[in-house]
């Protein structure tokens, strides 16, 4: 971990409170799940079925945007927000099998998170791993003064995070988060965000309630493609393709045909470049 560096959390894992991180690690077939995580899960899957394969999706996306910007890009910096438990092929190794210095920052306030990251990480000296809620910029930006070169361009991943994150009228809201992060960015950085996003009121409100309640409010909202289209305001979104469903971003393979695709909801979202 850079510069010797651990994520300082001793934080009890609660093991009665489903967890998002875990909920997550399930649906994609990780086994860093307890048994309050697959009840929640299972409740999520009778309200939408897709959920699964929407994990899937969104964990390739993630995989081909961070190696799109490091083989393309030439981006030497990342800065994950919410990363997450450890899987298969996590954003550094992604990017570090392209370029091995590539430094990568993972911001995440999960224990169970930031106990797999002391124990994996430890021997990574381009790696750290913040325990911080990522709302708290000033903080986040103090702990990697030391480790990223902020004079140079940075990518920030904000991939299926801001639907934990709640609506506020302060600096807390997502949006005001997005806009707040952006702002510190050197020119040539890149944000990227995508969100849960459903045309379907029912579902928007029974998946935010269900989630609202399992997570005792540790959760944001389900929203709609144009307040994740708002998130972008004042960034140049790389077009193709534009904002989109996120199978449809570079896909590696022919995407599957809209017959075949989750209709109760999508991970949506895009890329942007923060420009001088």
């Amino acid at each position: 971990m850079a510069h010797g560096e651990k994520p300082q959390s001793r934080r009890p894992i609660d093991t009665n409170t489903p967890s998002v991180a875990r909920m997550y690690d399930y649906l994609l077939g990780g086994s860093q799940h307890y048994e309050v995580d697959r009840k929640a899960s299972a409740d999520l899957l009778r309200i939408a079925p897709s959920t699964q394969q929407l994990a899937r999706s969104n964990r390739d996306f993630l995989r081909r945007v961070v190696r799109v910007l490091a083989r393309d890009m030439k981006i030497r910096q990342f800065l994950d927000h919410g990363s997450g438990l450890p899987t298969l092929d996590n954003v550094h190794e992604v990017v570090q099998r392209i370029r091995p210095d590539t430094k990568v920052a993972y911001i995440d306030n999960d224990p169970m998170v930031l106990a797999h990251g002391r124990t994996q990480l430890h021997d990574n000296d381009n790696v750290m791993v913040i325990d911080q809620d990522m709302r708290e910029t000033t903080k986040i930006r103090a702990a990697t003064d030391p480790f990223l070169d902020w004079t140079k361009p940075i990518a920030a991943l904000f991939v299926s995070v801001l639907h934990c994150l709640p609506d506020t009228d302060d600096e807390r809201d997502p949006a005001a988060l997005i806009k707040r992060v952006a702002a510190e960015l050197p020119a040539g950085s890149y944000v990227v965000i995508c969100q849960l996003v459903s045309d379907d009121a029912a579902v928007r409100d029974n998946v935010t309630r269900l989630m609202a309640e399992a997570t005792h409010n540790r959760w944001g909202r389900v929203r709609e493609r144009h307040e994740v289209r708002q998130y972008f305001d004042g960034m140049e979104i790389i077009n193709p393709p534009g904002l989109v469903d996120v199978i449809d971003w570079q896909p590696d393979h022919p995407a599957p045909p809209k017959h075949l695709r989750p209709t109760d909801w999508v991970e949506w979202g895009g890329v942007a470049r923060i420009e001088a």
